[in-house]
């Protein structure tokens, strides 16, 4: 069994991953940690973790931890996972995993030479949904794909909420953007060759609040928008000239809406539905995660990978800043 320690009492640690690890078949929750003890002896003793740490450093010197899932605030997140390498645990970080492409390289370097797995958490990458809609894409069932069209909002006016704290990496971009364009790019095994984007910022937190956004694949255009300021709506359709394909509630399945994909044919006449009941795609990354650390070949999300989708990302900033068009 793979012990994982949680390094903070996160948020979606306690509502998504920590979760997840307990139903895990390969797994078992070994540790909290926090800068605050009791906090770290009460989520412990909630999920059932044997031991509880008062301090980060503390639980990576410790030898009852194979990994750990870090989800602390963004910019935090290139620092803490190369701590955790370099005491020679696993890392599963939180996305995104850095606030620049040129970030990554380091990680990349040390997770060869201390011979250990880190992974960004795009938890999307592992749900069947998303599989069967490279699938069908990849069959030809919608024809030649042309255009890719996403939207992901939602309303969040915390001024404590770190996606409203530029200083830890909050903003709309960072947060979300990344979903529409990591889906794209696993569906199609393509990358965009350039952006172009118009980004509004909030007058108080700083942070980019809205986005519109286009990215030209060569062959195909994904569009999308994005708010942490609108009410909230996930979407993700793949449109070809034989059909197109809907994934419902594609980022946050089962929160959103059902597990689910839709296939439409050309006239529109006709459905075809692909339902996914009781899919968890945290519990499957975390599995995922777990058999590639003890050295199976299971398909994981490489800081390769992350390194392109920050790539895309750190683009769509700069087209958003010069107002044209940016090569990614």
């Amino acid at each position: 069994m793979f012990r994982w320690g949680i390094l903070s009492t996160a948020k979606i640690a306690r509502e998504q991953l920590i979760p997840a690890i307990v139903d895990a078949d390969n797994g078992v929750l070994s540790a909290i940690a926090s800068r605050d003890l009791k906090k770290a002896k009460a989520l412990a003793q909630r999920f059932g973790a044997t031991h509880a740490f008062g301090s980060y450093e503390e639980m990576l010197a410790s030898d009852k931890i194979d990994g750990v899932y870090i989800p602390l605030p963004t910019s935090q997140h290139v620092e803490w996972a190369q701590k955790a390498a370099e005491a020679g645990k696993h890392v599963l970080v939180e996305k995104p995993l850095a606030l620049d492409a040129k970030d990554i390289g380091k990680l990349i370097r040390l997770r060869d030479r201390k011979k250990v797995l880190i992974c960004e958490a795009f938890m999307v990458t592992y749900h069947p949904q998303w599989i069967k809609v490279r699938d069908l894409v990849a069959s030809g069932a919608i024809g030649t794909l042309k255009h890719v069209q996403g939207a992901f909002s939602y309303y969040n006016l915390d001024p404590k909420n770190m996606r409203n704290i530029l200083a830890l990496g909050g903003g709309a971009l960072p947060d979300i953007g990344v979903y529409p364009t990591v889906s794209t790019r696993f569906v199609t095994g393509k990358e965009p060759k350039r952006v172009q984007a118009t980004i509004e910022r909030d007058k108080k937190f700083k942070t980019d609040t809205y986005s519109s956004v286009r990215a030209d694949f060569g062959d195909f255009e994904l569009s999308f928008y994005l708010s942490t300021q609108l009410a909230a709506r996930q979407l993700m359709v793949f449109h070809g000239d034989k059909g197109f394909i809907e994934v419902h509630g594609p980022f946050n399945a089962g929160l959103y809406d059902h597990h689910r994909v839709s296939l439409h044919n050309q006239d529109h006449t006709e459905e075809t539905l692909f339902r996914f009941p009781g899919a968890s795609q945290y519990r499957l990354q975390v599995e995922a995660f777990a058999r590639a650390a003890k050295g199976s070949k299971d398909p994981v999300f490489t800081l390769e990978n992350s390194v392109k989708n920050q790539k895309v990302i750190d683009a769509i900033f700069r087209a958003g800043a010069s107002g044209g068009w940016e090569k990614v």
